[in-house]
């Protein structure tokens, strides 16, 4: 039987949005990976600091491609993370980093409870956990949480602070020094760029997909004079590089799509509510 059209666009038959991830879909090569990070996690955070953690990107997408994705993890902690709390995450990076070679780093992101479920988060770090994350340890909090439809809303608040990112990754990117930073740089702008291009036009196409390749030919679609750029975006945020040629495109990216893309993104949806 065919899917219905909701179901191609990443929706429920209802019209919200589907959860993109499932454990049964992390491929066969990372099983290892996701269960030494299980294991790190409960044995470092343990269940008086830990609520629950999830897995998110390509990995439980089922897309993961071995020696090129990154382990993408978020915990949720019953009480806002210090900083012991992200030195342990940092020492669970490396550990697994240096332990499976079928991934190109980790990266582990921690929150507390309070913060993910509040109204200030709700259509930001709320709909993350609720529809980009996958469980892994813990109660799932999606069950606190709504159901999402790409509406403007969702837009504006998921995407709509690309202008405070600007003059961040340009000071990054001056001060990287190591070929793991300027790759890391090029991969986190990459996939920013192309995930608010995707944003921008998500309500008009009444949709989702994290798929970075989709997301830069939807874009194409109503933005055709910015395709060939959104493309370059896209095919940088999957296979990140240190060469200077790289660089020097994402320099272009960043210094010409970004501005563009942020005043579109505030003319068409408004700008973010400000984080304290």
């Amino acid at each position: 039987m065919a899917a219905c059209p909701a179901h191609r666009r990443g929706l429920n038959h209802d019209g919200t949005i589907a959860r993109e991830g499932a454990p049964d879909r992390v491929p066969a090569a990372f099983a290892p990976v996701v269960d030494a990070a299980r294991a790190h996690l409960a044995g470092t955070y343990g269940r008086g600091r830990l609520h629950s953690a999830y897995l998110y990107g390509s990995i439980p997408r089922g897309t993961a491609t071995p020696g090129r994705s990154d382990l993408d993890l978020l915990l949720a902690l019953h009480d806002e993370p210090t900083d012991a709390d992200r030195a342990a995450a940092k020492r669970i990076e490396a550990a697994l980093d240096r332990a499976f070679p079928q991934i190109d780093g980790a990266g582990i992101l921690l929150f507390g409870v309070r913060t993910l479920l509040s109204d200030l988060e709700r259509h930001d770090l709320g709909f993350f956990v609720a529809c980009l994350c996958t469980p892994l340890l813990g109660p799932d909090l999606a069950g606190e949480l709504p159901r999402y439809r790409p509406t403007s809303l969702l837009a504006r608040e998921t995407n709509g602070d690309l202008a405070l990112a600007l003059p961040r990754w340009r000071t990054r990117a001056a001060e990287a020094a190591t070929d793991t930073e300027r790759r890391a740089l090029a991969r986190g702008v990459a996939r920013r760029l192309v995930r608010t291009g995707f944003t921008l036009i998500m309500p008009r196409w009444g949709g989702w997909t994290s798929d970075l390749g989709e997301s830069a030919e939807l874009f194409g679609r109503y933005y055709p004079e910015r395709a060939g750029q959104m493309r370059t975006a896209a095919a940088t945020g999957r296979t990140p590089s240190a060469d200077p040629a790289v660089l020097g495109m994402l320099g272009m990216l960043t210094d010409d799509l970004g501005p563009w893309l942020a005043a579109r993104y505030t003319a068409v949806h408004g700008e973010k509510a400000p984080r304290p």
